[in-house]
């Protein structure tokens, strides 16, 4: 028996359901497994940023192929959180209210939507959970190279880590985030997780999918949760523990002279701001030797909004 978010499963069940956070007429489409044997309990997010597709059909075609008469522990699986960014097509926030819930948590009862979510996620679903998997990737503006964060916290960065060198993604980013699904839960209620990032531009295509799937696929199988149906290989693993995320200082049009996985040199070169006449407004250098994970694809930026991200070599360890 599994009582989770005002629902009741019982051994070697799957329900199919509508989730509701607490937020008028809002749901979340949801499928609960719950193994023939007790174990972990185990979240995967999808669609926490609307914008960020192929975990989306992921997480669906997981959530359709375990078979919870071969499962250890419980699984939620929420198919896409934000669903009405989702429908709206708005990349990045809840519409109803402008909540991030990669940085607004903890959220309040009484806010609006977004807020509302992150509050059910704090009170219903992470003081029953033992480890997450948030899958994103690149939005409508980055493109990125196949990366994730694992929690900088104390209590669960081991685990958590772990965890990454178990799947198959090159690059290990060490985060210091506390607001976001995945920060917020390691660092106020020590459950270790995984941010995951794959693909770019809103574009959905099916060797991500592909890819999320036997990611999610090893991850159980690392939890010893769901065995493989065979053999999957794995990259080589670098970990960082020290980023760079590069922000705008003006409003410009930005050219980047940086591909995503490239290696840039101490004083490299990574782009330019301009004005609407091509003035060269600033220009931005290297701090140091690094790979980028991902850049701004998109020509208007404004203050605070990200440039580049690249991970430094001193930081660098090889898992």
């Amino acid at each position: 028996m599994w009582n989770i978010a005002g629902q009741v499963l019982g051994a070697g069940e799957k329900k199919k359901i509508i989730l509701e956070p607490n937020a008028a007429d809002y749901g979340i489409p949801s499928t609960l497994i719950c193994g023939v044997k007790p174990g972990k309990t185990l979240l995967v997010t999808a669609g926490i940023h609307s914008g960020e597709y192929p975990g989306i059909p992921a997480a669906a075609r997981l959530a359709n192929e375990v078979d919870p008469l071969k499962l250890t522990g419980n699984i939620i699986i929420m198919h896409c959180v934000n669903t009405s960014g989702f429908w709206e097509r708005i990349p990045n926030v809840v519409p109803e209210d402008g909540t991030n819930l990669n940085a607004d948590y903890p959220g309040r009862e009484d806010g609006g939507a977004g807020q509302r979510i992150a509050d059910y996620f704090v009170k219903e679903i992470f003081p029953n959970i033992d480890f997450l998997v948030d899958l994103h990737s690149g939005s409508t503006m980055e493109e990125l190279t196949p990366c994730l964060f694992f929690p900088k916290a104390e209590k669960v960065r081991k685990r958590a880590l772990e965890a990454a060198k178990a799947l198959n993604i090159p690059y290990l980013i060490e985060s210091s985030n506390k607001s976001g699904e995945c920060g917020y839960a390691a660092n106020y209620f020590d459950v270790p997780g995984l941010l995951l990032e794959r693909g770019y531009n809103s574009i959905c295509r099916q060797e991500w999918i592909e890819a999320y799937y036997r990611d999610l696929r090893l991850l159980l199988s690392y939890l010893e949760m769901y065995g493989l149906d065979k053999p999957m290989e794995i990259c080589t693993k670098n970990v960082y523990t020290d980023t760079v995320y590069l922000e705008s200082e003006i409003k410009g049009l930005w050219f980047p002279a940086v591909k995503a996985d490239q290696h840039v040199a101490s004083g490299q070169y990574l782009g330019r701001i301009e004005d609407f006449y091509g003035n060269v407004l600033k220009k931005y250098y290297a701090e140091a030797e690094g790979t980028v994970f991902y850049y701004t694809c998109a020509l208007s930026v404004t203050p605070g909004k990200a440039l580049v991200a690249y991970g430094l070599e001193k930081g660098k360890i090889r898992a």
